[in-house]
């Protein structure tokens, strides 16, 4: 039997904020942000933020340069940044390359190999009009440079007519970005797409050391669970692993929009927890007017899950959303969120946990 245990981190003493981007001209202020650590320099860090914002730090994050990331494809928002085992940076975002409404066209994958310092657009991924393609979450193997992606297709985005399906894809780069697999789709239960509680949405992939990969998303006030074992080429059936009260898309009082998407990593480390694998979401199981972060993992790959463990132990009446979660290889799990007791003007803190599992 494996326990969970989680302990608030800087709860009394916060953490120094260090500005990393601003906005600039007439764009987007800077918000989404996606931040990846150099997987062998730990004193380099890329972060990645709307609309097209890329911020890079050479000191452990004490200080950052802010740039504006370019494409042949455009570049409009969504960002997600990884690095790979070499110690080089991914940055996938969403594409906009012309007038005529094309915004959500392919998903394009730029990389860096000297440390966020330049990039280059390596392809575009999911091109298939008139269908759009949106939030996109990429996972790299542990010790390959291949990425595995998922993403949501959409028939036609924000179309409330159910004839109109929005489903889940995978495709898979073995040559650092470079050329993808035909995208497959791996979920059996499609969504509609309106962008809400009742699409398929917020696929995150996770890869064991064995190639395994593994996927989590969330519909219909359920988090599903799909697996393949050969690479993304075949997958099996959608499972149920957790209920998710009020959906994904959950409403909390002075914030434009937010949601409890489930967030997958994996532990391969190679020790004692090696192979868990950690699911992490927000849901309103206690009411609309008090958001929860929950956690549920797996020891044998999937197979069983454990039932959801509240992480936040707050009272009632507040709101624990953004979720996101990161296994440090070396030194546990780490979970952040933000937390809210109402309106905008009652905006607390963000929170970060860290965690440990143990045998008992």
């Amino acid at each position: 039997m494996i326990s969970l245990a989680l302990v608030a981190l800087a709860v009394d003493v916060p953490f120094a904020n260090v500005e990393i981007a601003v906005k600039q001209g007439s764009g987007f202020s800077p918000c989404e942000p996606s931040v990846a650590i150099s997987r062998t320099n730990p004193d380099v860090i890329v972060a990645g933020a709307v609309l097209d914002n890329v911020m890079v730090s050479q000191d452990g994050g004490k200080t950052w340069q802010q740039s504006r990331l370019k494409s042949e494809f455009g570049v409009y928002g969504d960002p997600t940044v990884i690095s790979n085992a070499a110690g080089e940076f991914y940055y996938f975002h969403l594409a906009n390359p012309g007038p005529q409404d094309r915004w959500l066209e392919r998903l394009v994958c730029q990389k860096s190999m000297d440390s966020g310092k330049s990039w280059v657009t390596t392809s575009g991924v999911g091109h298939n009009p008139p269908k759009h393609q949106d939030k996109q979450w990429p996972a790299v193997h542990p010790t390959k440079d291949e990425i595995d992606l998922t993403w949501t297709q959409f028939d036609k985005y924000g179309e409330k007519d159910l004839k109109f399906e929005s489903n889940i894809l995978f495709s898979k780069s073995v040559d650092g970005g470079k050329l993808w697999s035909s995208p497959v789709e791996i979920n059996d239960v499609s969504g509609d797409c309106v962008d809400g509680d009742d699409t398929t949405e917020g696929a995150v992939p996770a890869v064991g050391k064995d190639g395994t990969v593994y996927v989590t998303w969330s519909a219909h006030g359920v988090i599903w669970f799909d697996k393949s074992v050969d690479g993304g080429k075949t997958w099996g059936n959608d499972r149920a692993i957790a209920r998710q009260f009020g959906g994904w898309d959950q409403e909390i009082p002075g914030i434009g929009r937010a949601n409890g998407m489930p967030v997958l990593m994996s532990d391969n480390s190679g020790g004692l927890n090696d192979g868990n694998l950690y699911c992490l979401f927000a849901d309103q199981r206690a009411g609309e007017r008090d958001t929860d972060i929950f956690m549920i993992h797996s020891t044998d790959k999937g197979a069983t899950w454990s039932a959801a463990k509240r992480v936040n132990q707050d009272g009632a009446g507040a709101h624990q959303f953004f979720p996101w979660l990161a296994v440090d290889q070396a030194t546990g799990i780490y979970l952040r969120f933000t937390m809210t007791g109402g309106g905008f003007r009652d905006l607390k803190r963000m929170c970060l946990w860290r965690g440990r599992a143990m045998g008992v």
